[in-house]
């Protein structure tokens, strides 16, 4: 007569069974809660490293996909100098097929918020930013160090977008569209003269990203060209004091760049 043997391990695998779908399942509703309730500080820390601590979000709220947070510009890591913008920014921000939407607001210098469309890919992301408007104070510009910390400039500065987008790929940085920031009736605490003047600065993309730099009016006069180089900007530029506003500009031209006859030469890169 023959016995049939029954084998304990392969009767207990429905046993167990159950429990390796119960675990499977609380890791994945973990890690589903995990995304939805990403803290917003893990942001703030992501922009904080993309822009070596140059943007900063202070005292963040809510989740990385809805929240508010202070907004502080810095001169960098080991800098002194800081500036924080008035009021809260907030945002919203979705998974879409292609990528990422986000709607970020500032109540105290936009009228409607800035729709941005992110989208990842190999070696780096692609950042595009709709058509719009906005109006920022010049103090803030303080917050970036030399040599905004010692003009400490006052004014309005108006922000427009021209279907930008920033791609970075492998560590190069390709811009597309254009932008356009007007520093209306600028001051500074190093003049007398109030205001120095109105000034525009024009980004456009392309093959080659170029800026140029013009006066609008007033008596300090400002113009320049330059081109990004890689992760580079050089910029080459003069200063100089309209006819009769000699006298009253001479310390303030000495102290912005190199005399050259009546003029001061602007150099960056």
């Amino acid at each position: 007569m023959f016995l049939h043997r029954s084998h304990p391990t392969t009767a207990a695998r429905p046993a167990r069974a159950p429990w390796r779908w119960a675990v499977a399942g609380a890791c994945m509703g973990g890690a589903a809660a995990l995304v939805a309730y990403a803290p917003a500080y893990w942001l703030a820390q992501a922009l904080a490293w993309a822009t070596q601590d140059q943007l900063q979000l202070r005292e963040p709220r809510g989740t990385v996909w809805s929240g508010s947070a202070q907004w502080v510009l810095t001169g960098g890591k080991a800098s002194r100098d800081q500036m924080a913008l008035p009021g809260r920014v907030d945002w919203q921000l979705r998974p879409n097929f292609t990528g990422l939407a986000m709607r970020w607001n500032a109540d105290c210098c936009m009228a409607t918020p800035l729709p941005i469309h992110i989208q990842p890919h190999w070696g780096g992301a692609t950042i595009t930013l709709a058509t719009h408007e906005s109006r920022w104070p010049a103090a803030l510009l303080a917050g970036l160090g030399t040599p905004w910390n010692t003009i400490q400039a006052q004014g309005q500065l108006l922000l427009k977008t021209h279907d930008l987008s920033l791609a970075l790929n492998a560590g190069r940085l390709q811009v597309q569209g254009g932008a356009e920031l007007d520093a209306m009736a600028v001051t500074s605490r190093l003049s007398t003269i109030q205001p120095l003047g109105s000034y525009r600065v024009q980004v456009q993309g392309g093959d080659m990203t170029t800026l140029q730099l013009s006066t609008l009016d007033g008596a300090l006069q400002l113009q320049g060209k330059g081109q990004w180089i890689g992760q580079r900007l050089r910029f080459q530029g003069e200063a100089w004091a309209a006819e009769g506003r000699e006298a009253a500009l001479a310390n303030l031209l000495t102290m912005i760049g190199q005399r050259n006859g009546k003029r001061v030469l602007l150099s960056v890169g």
